[in-house]
C-alpha cells in the first residue's frame, strides 16, 4: 500500500499484524485491516491448478508473486481441502492431529480419500479442488459414534472413507500411512516455508489453529449435509448425544497448537443457513458456543466464518464473551451485523465477489468509501472479500481498486 515501499519488511509485519490485533480487539487501529484467503482459485492467474496442489514449489513462488503485487496485511494461501476428520481421528496425539487438519492433492494420492477429487486426478489440471463430502455411516450408528467417537472414525469411518485403507492391517494399508507420513512431512515443512517467504516481503501470518461445529462434522463427514438436516428431525436425540460426544475431540484437536502459539481457531460454518432459529439453538448452537467458550477461557479466541446467511442468528452471538474473536460474514450485511454486533464482537467481510468481478475501479472506490463509513467507526471491524477466496477472472485494476480504497477510505 502507499509508502509500504518506504519501509522494511520487519517494520510491515509488526505494523500489519498490529492493525489486525487491534481490531480484533474491538479497537480502531490506524487504519482498517484488510485480508485475504484463498483456496488457491486467484493464484490461478499465474499456474495452472495442478501445479498449486502438487507442486509446494511453484505453490510458495505464486503465493509470493500475489502477495507483493497486491500488498494487504494478512494474505493467506491454503491450498489444501477440508480435512477435519483426519485431525479429529488422531485428536489422542496431538503432534499428529494438526499436520492432518487441512488435506492436499498428495495426501489424496496416499490414501485415495472420497471426500475430494483434485486438478490432474478426477479433474481438469486446470482447476481447483472440489470438496464432496460422503455419507459413510448410517443412522443407526450414531450410538456407536457417540461410545466412542475416535475407535469408530478409525476402525469404520476411515476404511469406508478412504480406498486405501479399505482392508485395515493390509500391505496396502500400512504403505499407505507410511506414504501418508512422508508427505506430511513435506507439508508442514511448506507451511513454514510459505510463512518465512511472506514475512520477507513484510506479509505477516496469522497464528491459527483449527476446529469445527459437531453437527458440521457429522454433515459434512458421516452423513452429508442432507442427511444431518433428516436426522435432526428423525432421530434428533441421537444427533445431540453425537454433538456433545464430538465437543471434546473437537476441543483437543484445536488446543494441541496452543503450545506453538496459536492465538486463534478458525472454524467454518456450514449448516448454519439450513436451519431455523429454532433447529440452530437446539442442535447447532449449543456445542458450537461451547466450544467458542472453552477456547476463550483458555486463551484462543476463534474466527469462525458465518457461510452463507447467518441473519436470523446473528443475536445468538451476543450470548459469546466481549471481545471472544472475530465473527466473518459470507453473504449477512456487515452493516447490519455491526449494529448488532458492535463493541462486542469483531466484524469481517464486506466485498462481495460480484463487486469485484463485474464492477469498475471506479465503483469498487466508490463501494468501500461507502460501507467503512458505517463499519469504520468505534472500530472492531476487518475489510476482506466475503468468500473464502476471490475468483480467478477478477481484473488486476479491481483487486488494485480495492486496496487503494482501503488506504484511501480505511484510516481513521
Amino acid at each position: 500500500m502507499t509508502g509500504a515501499e518506504l519501509k522494511s519488511p520487519e517494520d510491515l509485519l509488526k505494523e500489519r499484524f498490529g492493525r489486525v490485533e487491534k481490531a480484533i480487539e474491538l479497537g480502531e487501529p490506524d487504519r482498517v485491516p484488510l485480508i485475504i484467503f484463498t483456496c488457491g482459485d486467484i493464484l490461478r492467474k499465474y499456474a495452472k491448478g495442478y501445479e498449486l496442489y502438487f507442486n509446494y514449489d511453484r505453490a510458495r513462488e505464486v503465493s509470493v508473486r500475489f502477495a507483493t503485487e497486491y500488498p494487504v496485511d494478512v494474505f493467506l494461501a491454503a491450498l489444501a481441502a477440508e480435512g477435519f476428520i483426519f485431525a479429529l481421528a488422531f485428536s489422542d496425539y496431538p503432534d499428529i492431529a494438526p499436520s492432518v487438519r487441512f488435506w492436499t492433492g498428495p495426501m489424496h494420492d496416499a490414501l485415495g480419500d472420497k471426500y475430494t477429487r483434485w486438478p490432474g486426478r478426477e479433474l481438469p489440471e486446470d482447476s481447483i479442488f472440489q470438496f464432496i463430502g460422503g455419507q459413510f455411516m448410517e443412522a443407526k450408528e450414531y450410538c456407536k459414534l457417540s461410545d466412542d467417537p475416535i475407535t469408530f472414525l478409525n476402525e469404520v469411518i476411515l476404511p469406508r472413507s478412504c480406498l486405501n485403507l479399505e482392508k485395515p492391517n493390509s500391505e496396502k494399508a500400512n504403505v499407505a500411512l507410511i506414504r501418508l507420513g512422508v508427505e506430511v512431512s513435506r507439508y508442514l515443512k511448506f507451511l513454514g516455508d510459505s510463512a518465512a517467504d511472506l514475512a520477507k516481503v513484510g506479509v505477516p501470518s496469522l497464528p491459527l489453529t483449527f476446529a469445527y461445529a459437531p453437527l458440521d462434522f457429522i454433515g459434512d463427514f458421516l452423513r452429508y449435509p442432507t442427511g444431518a438436516l433428516l436426522d435432526v428431525r428423525r432421530h434428533p436425540d441421537d444427533v445431540k448425544r453425537a454433538c456433545e460426544a464430538l465437543v471434546e475431540p473437537i476441543l483437543k484437536v484445536a488446543l494441541s497448537l496452543k503450545p506453538a502459539g496459536a492465538k486463534y481457531a478458525f472454524i467454518p460454518l456450514h449448516l448454519n443457513e439450513y436451519l431455523s432459529p429454532k433447529l440452530y439453538n437446539e442442535f447447532y448452537w449449543p456445542t458450537l458456543k461451547k466450544i467458542i467458550v472453552a477456547l476463550y477461557e483458555q486463551g484462543i479466541k476463534s474466527l469462525v466464518f458465518f457461510e452463507g446467511w447467518h441473519d436470523p442468528h446473528l443475536e445468538t452471538i451476543l450470548e459469546l464473551p466481549r471481545g471472544w474473536g472475530i465473527a466473518y460474514f459470507e453473504k449477512t450485511d456487515v452493516r447490519k451485523a455491526k449494529k448488532i454486533l458492535g463493541g462486542h464482537t469483531c466484524i469481517m467481510g464486506g466485498v462481495p465477489p460480484s463487486l469485484l468481478l463485474e464492477a469498475t475501479p471506479d465503483k469498487i472506490k466508490g463501494y468501500i468509501k461507502d460501507i467503512l463509513s458505517e463499519v469504520k467507526p468505534g472500530g472492531g471491524f476487518i475489510l476482506s472479500p466475503g468468500v473464502a477466496d476471490i475468483p480467478m477472472p477478477v481484473p488486476p485494476e479491481n483487486l488494485r481498486a480495492l486496496i487503494d480504497a482501503v488506504e484511501e477510505y480505511g484510516r481513521y
